[in-house]
């Protein structure tokens, strides 16, 4: 199973002081070295933390693979087409969430999704779209043109004891449907070196997105060494 790196808070820290570093660039560097397969951001309209000129730097610099999580605009499937990353994840967005609430409702949103996946596909770049466990949603993926899902594992790392193999159970299904219609399953939401053991079991899922619990952790060890330790829990499965 692929570990990609979301770095989204290393520009969190720079941006709290309108300061240079620390480097989203020097982050991802480091992250590669220490065994991650990939480099996640979230250019939001906003640009509160990551940048364009910081996707730009990274399109340079990343050797693994780039996957940039936006909204489903005009304005950002533009931006995608021009920086060209490997792959792009369409979420929803809201102007004052501290972090994505939950997955794009592919349902609601279809014309608009469609078209969003159908001009990053034009552009050459491989299209995943984040989405809560559910069925409905994973076909409507297919449906509309994606090449991938990421299956939001938030609900499982929020709930209480009592109720996380329940949704566990969710994510395991989503999964399988996903991988029965032909997506590349990926997952991601909250997931920490605690909980992260039964989502990295499940077999139909190939990548997990883990950024606040690696960037925390590195604050205290290390990003190297905070990468390295989570690269060996997956490794383990």
């Amino acid at each position: 199973m692929r570990l990609a790196v979301n770095i989204d808070h290393i520009a969190t820290i720079r941006e709290a002081r309108k300061a240079r570093e620390p480097d989203p660039v020097a982050a991802a560097i480091l992250a590669e070295l220490a065994g991650a397969r990939g480099i996640t951001v979230h250019l939001r309209g906003d640009r509160r933390h990551i940048k364009e000129r910081d996707v730009e730097l990274l399109r340079q610099i990343v050797s693994t693979k780039l996957n940039i999580e936006m909204a489903a605009t005009a304005e950002m499937t533009g931006v995608a087409a021009r920086t060209r990353p490997d792959q792009v994840t369409l979420v929803p967005e809201q102007p004052h969430e501290l972090t994505t609430q939950g997955g794009l409702d592919v349902i609601a949103n279809r014309a608009t999704v469609r078209d969003a996946a159908a001009a990053l596909r034009a552009a050459g770049i491989h299209v995943s779209i984040f989405i809560d466990p559910d069925p409905a949603q994973v076909t409507a993926s297919r449906d509309i043109g994606a090449d991938a899902v990421e299956i939001n594992t938030g609900a499982y790392s929020d709930a209480p004891p009592a109720e996380r193999q329940a949704r566990l159970e969710d994510v395991q299904k989503a999964a399988s449907i996903a991988a029965a219609q032909g997506l590349e399953v990926l997952a991601g939401h909250g997931l920490t070196y605690v909980n992260i053991h039964p989502i990295a079991a499940i077999r139909d899922i190939v990548e997990l997105n883990i950024g606040h619990s690696i960037v925390a952790r590195a604050a205290l060890v290390g990003l190297e060494r905070a990468v390295r330790e989570m690269v060996a829990l997956l490794e383990s499965q």
